[in-house]
């Protein structure tokens, strides 16, 4: 048996979790003081509107290493951990830690592997469903470690925000990057570097020449490496999101869109009318 954990960057829905059951270790969120748990039970879209309201910076704090411990318990033999990239946060050195505690006090008893996404959002909510899809096709722990070490490697990550200022302020991306991105009316096209760290790509002065663009981007990319699944994840922006999902499906070797909205991390960080994709 295996168990597949996530921090709350992962962004699923109902549906996703029944073909796809994930264990959600959420954030805490902040704004102006008050706390939110980014789990099943908050309002994602009060939370979005709460941050719209506010002048301070909207800040978040990574799970504990106990956090992720607890969920280590059960009759699962083997257990997989993606957290979000460890160049945007605390969370895969919290889940790294409880792995060593645990295998401390029970030496041999369970495969723990923590996967750092390289990314976030999406790009989590892909690497879930990969597990899941190398586990039913009968992988071995040591063969799916590889397989998912080499996909990570390869995802391609590609965000469209109308606000950096979240970003910035929380130092996750530099003041430069964000002032070039966002000057002269500029959509920025952002992603990951392949190395955990957010990239600029292009910048595109009207807005849905950005959304083509980025489209433009996943089709090359999707025919050039064959690409099967995309995940669209967004920020209240669900016209845009349809957008994309309509043009991925039909891409010949696509076979599967998956297209929620994201939870409050996600949504936190990818700000206004975000939009994150991940192939």
């Amino acid at each position: 048996m295996y168990k597949i954990i996530a921090d709350s960057s992962a962004d699923v829905n109902p549906a996703f979790l029944e073909k796809f059951p994930v264990t959600l270790v959420p954030f805490k969120l902040y704004i102006d003081g008050k706390e939110y748990i980014d789990d099943e039970n908050m309002d994602v879209d009060a939370f979005v509107t709460d941050m719209k309201k506010t002048s301070s910076t909207p800040k978040s704090s990574c799970p504990s290493p106990n956090d992720f411990l607890v969920h280590f318990e059960g009759e699962e033999d083997e257990i997989y951990v993606v957290t979000i990239s460890s160049k945007l946060s605390g969370t895969y050195n919290s889940a790294v830690l409880a792995k060593n505690l645990y295998d401390n006090e029970n030496p041999g008893k369970k495969i723990i592997h923590i996967f750092d996404s390289m990314g976030a959002a999406a790009g989590e909510t892909l690497i879930t469903k990969k597990i899941h899809e190398f586990k039913t096709q009968g992988l071995d722990a040591s063969t799916l470690i590889e397989t998912m070490t080499d996909f990570i490697k390869n995802m391609r990550v590609f965000f469209i925000s109308e606000s950096l200022d979240n970003l910035i302020k929380n130092g996750r991306i530099s003041k430069w990057k964000g002032l070039i991105a966002t000057t002269l009316n500029i959509l920025p096209i952002m992603g990951s570097d392949g190395n955990g760290e957010i990239k600029l790509f292009e910048k595109v002065r009207i807005s849905n020449k950005a959304y083509l663009r980025m489209i433009e981007m996943m089709v090359e990319e999707a025919e050039k490496f064959g690409k099967k699944t995309v995940a669209i994840t967004h920020v209240g922006n669900e016209d845009r999101a349809n957008q994309i999902e309509q043009a991925m499906r039909q891409i010949k070797t696509v076979n599967e869109v998956i297209n929620v909205k994201c939870a409050g991390l996600s949504s936190l960080y990818a700000d206004k009318r975000g939009i994150i994709v991940a192939l």
